[in-house]
């Protein structure tokens, strides 16, 4: 099938190379020259495990190509995907002006029937705002989809290639059956192909965000809890992750989510829901909660150094030099949207402490936002030396087995604040750390 891809972003670009892994003959469209350039070359523009392969053996066999010209890639294909960003306004609405704007242009190429899937995310009524859109360029026939993904940051390539579901909003049979074919090579497993309303699809994908975003906040609004009646977030974790009912997926507690998906879907949804007429308590109160859990680790280093030395006053960690591992809102990706990592440097940085980060892939990102604010490490074990202590805001797979021998002789004190409940405490204060986490204050007994 031939197939148009608007838009290269994380989404697109995965999109359009699984796409044309399956056979299907792929045109990639981009307004950024730049990034169009850098991609017929075969470079990867994004930092996700696996696609980089895949893009070099679809170019290679000629199934894929890239471009600025969306009338080329419009006209050359049945199915035409958007999938711009769709970034969130003052008030919290997603920004549509980007899914319009493409339609628009859409509308004004067509040379014949067309299938318009928007894999943007997207409120509900989106693909009215669509039809319409494309209607008022052109009198040619034409059908609008709502096809949601749900891709992970970091794992983006597998979740394409083996989805859970795949859900496809049409009002038209035809159009439905034509989507399962485009499909079905990702399904033969048996995984659903779910047919719905248009309206229904639009939901489902903000749904789905606000329902794990909701466990990731009940989980850290519960670790409060733990640490003050002394107990265990993580034995409590595992004991209701066993009911089946519940199941493990979303209930690690932290340093609250980031991203580009969590923050300004929830956002959305309580939008939307305004628009309607309706408050969205719970979901009100999972972004106050996840607020609130991105400075807990700042909170905690400022209040352990005021309680060691006895000091008061804005530049508390004045003098002190500290270490942090993480900058990524989370592992296998160099996305830094709306990363608890951002919230806790800035955190530190106004007490007045020196810092020192690594990040395994989002270095170059974190240079765009904090400059020479902040100094950077090659490696782990570049960050430590002289370090009064270790705060680790991300869980690459890296920080979970240090040479805690080497640590303790690089670093000033052997204090570590970790935002990811990586290690185990009793371990910890057997090798003479002082240990903080999240949710487990029975084990803080060295706290000064």
């Amino acid at each position: 099938m031939n197939v148009c891809v608007i838009g290269t972003g994380y989404v697109g670009l995965v999109v359009g190379v699984c796409l044309a892994e399956t056979g299907n003959d792929v045109i990639c469209v981009d307004v950024d020259e730049s990034k169009i350039e850098r991609l017929k070359k075969g470079d990867v523009i994004i930092y996700e495990p696996g696609l980089g392969p895949l893009l070099k053996r679809n170019m290679e066999e000629g199934r894929i190509e890239f471009t600025t010209d969306l009338a080329y890639g419009v006209r050359r294909s049945l199915f035409n995907f958007i999938a711009v960003g769709t970034p969130p306004g003052e008030d919290g609405s997603a920004d549509l002006q980007h899914v319009l704007t493409v339609a628009k242009d859409i509308g004004r190429n067509m040379d014949a029937y067309k299938i318009i899937v928007n894999k943007s995310t997207v409120p509900v009524g989106t693909a009215d705002l669509v039809r319409k859109t494309i209607a008022g360029e052109t009198s040619l026939e034409f059908n609008v989809v709502s096809n949601p993904e749900f891709l992970k940051e970091g794992g983006a390539v597998s979740d394409f290639l083996k989805p859970d579901r795949v859900i496809i909003g049409t009002d038209d049979c035809r159009v439905a059956e034509l989507m399962k074919e485009l499909y079905a090579p990702f399904v033969r497993t048996g995984n659903p192909i779910l047919i719905m309303d248009i309206r229904s699809a639009e939901m489902t994908k903000y749904a789905a965000n606000a329902m794990l975003a909701t466990r990731i906040s009940f989980m850290n609004e519960l670790s409060h809890l733990c640490e003050r009646a002394g107990a265990d977030i993580e034995m409590v974790r595992k004991g209701i992750s066993t009911d089946s009912r519940i199941g493990s997926s979303f209930l690690f507690p932290g340093a609250g989510y980031g991203g580009s998906c969590f923050p300004k879907d929830v956002k959305a949804i309580i939008r939307t829901a305004q628009d309607y007429g309706l408050s969205m308590n719970i979901l009100n109160s999972v972004e106050e909660v996840n607020e609130r859990q991105k400075g807990l680790l700042g909170e905690k280093v400022i209040e352990y150094f005021s309680k060691l030395e006895g000091k008061k006053g804005d530049k508390i960690l004045q003098g002190k030099t500290i270490a942090l591992w993480g900058l990524s809102f989370k592992p296998q990706t160099d996305d830094m949207r709306e990363a608890p990592s951002i919230v806790t440097i800035n955190q530190l940085l106004k007490a007045g402490a020196s810092i020192k980060a690594y990040d395994p892939a989002a270095i170059g990102v974190a240079k765009e936002i904090f400059g020479d604010r902040i100094a950077y490490g090659k490696n782990v074990y570049d960050c430590l030396p002289d370090a009064d202590c270790l705060v680790i805001v991300t869980e690459w797979n890296e920080f979970r087995r240090p040479n805690y021998d080497k640590m303790k002789g690089l670093m000033k004190a052997p204090v570590v604040f970790d935002g990811r409940n990586l290690y185990d405490p009793e371990r910890m204060a057997q090798r003479d750390f002082q240990y903080f986490c999240i949710g487990r204050g029975v084990y803080n007994q060295k706290n000064p």
